[in-house]
């Protein structure tokens, strides 16, 4: 999975739909702009949770207006801010990003969400220690969040500092015992230090903990065709490529943190005509037209 994917979490948004409804407007304020305040503060939130929701489907161009609107409308809201600055953050919007998710901070100093994503807002634009200062900051507020954790012990991983980063990765299992991204990643760790068993057991956990996860699949595959278990690896390797052909990208893999060891044997493992095959013919079956249901006679 991309490892630097807390753009917007699902839980963010969906707190969106607890927000408190617009306070009534207070005396001192004439009635008619009280009234109008508290409509357009309505409207704003209203927007927001559309906005929310087509971010849950991807829909980020059709979401992105609708937050940017929804801040004007609802300018103290916290929430809001949040919601724009991560839509940014997917649209690559580093520097408007920054700025909404600082008045979100401004808003709400004790909401560590704003500060993993302003983490993901640096740590995209590899300045790698101060996401690390980000990522330090929120777990001070969410001590025990594994999402948080994970992501600290990515920039460490990308600082080469390997120790500090499987300590991030332990402490986010320990959070959370499904979280099988974590695993991976020490797997990676493990297979660019030389360690090839441990790397292959925790690979072999995530498996266990998500069948569908293609990226530990393709990284135990290599793993053990390299250790001279071929046939295995090969039919690990056509299942990991069945379920996500992005994988036998070395870019997309090198993205992903796969370190220059592991990519070294992946493109060997790759250019198999065995596993060449499995790529074509998932290249062939995505590229393939929907057939069309012929009208009854």
């Amino acid at each position: 999975m991309p490892k630097h994917v807390r753009l917007i979490s699902f839980l963010m948004v969906c707190s969106l739909w607890s927000m408190p409804k617009a306070a009534n407007a207070q005396a001192l304020i004439p009635h008619t702009l009280q009234l109008d305040a508290t409509k357009l503060e309505k409207q704003g939130l209203s927007l927001a949770q559309e906005a929310a929701q087509l971010a849950q489907f991807q829909q980020v161009d059709l979401a992105l207006p609708r937050a940017r609107l929804a801040s004007q409308l609802a300018p103290g809201n916290d929430k809001v801010w949040l919601l724009l600055g991560g839509l940014q953050l997917q649209s690559k919007e580093f520097d408007g990003a920054i700025a909404s998710l600082k008045k979100a901070q401004s808003l709400n100093p004790k909401n560590g969400d704003i500060l993993f994503a302003l983490g993901s807002a640096n740590f995209q634009q590899k300045n790698y220690q101060a996401a690390v200062v980000n990522y330090q900051d929120g777990l001070k507020l969410k001590p025990n969040d594994p999402e948080g954790l994970f992501d600290l012990g990515n920039a460490y991983y990308l600082l080469g500092k390997l120790p500090d980063a499987i300590a991030q990765y332990d402490k986010a299992v320990s959070q959370d015992k499904k979280f099988w991204p974590a695993l991976n990643n020490i797997g990676l760790i493990n297979y660019e230090q030389g360690n090839i068993p441990e790397a292959i057991k925790r690979w072999q956990s995530a498996i266990t903990l998500e069948k569908q996860a293609a990226e530990p699949l393709l990284a135990l595959a290599v793993a053990l065709y390299t250790k001279g278990d071929r046939q295995q690896g090969l039919t690990l390797g056509e299942a990991a490529l069945r379920i996500d052909s992005r994988y036998a990208n070395l870019n997309f893999l090198k993205e992903n943190l796969w370190g220059d060891r592991l990519l070294s044997d992946t493109k060997k493992f790759l250019e198999l005509p065995r596993i060449q095959a499995a790529i074509q013919q998932r290249e062939n079956s995505s590229s393939a037209p929907t057939p069309t249901k012929q009208p009854t006679q």
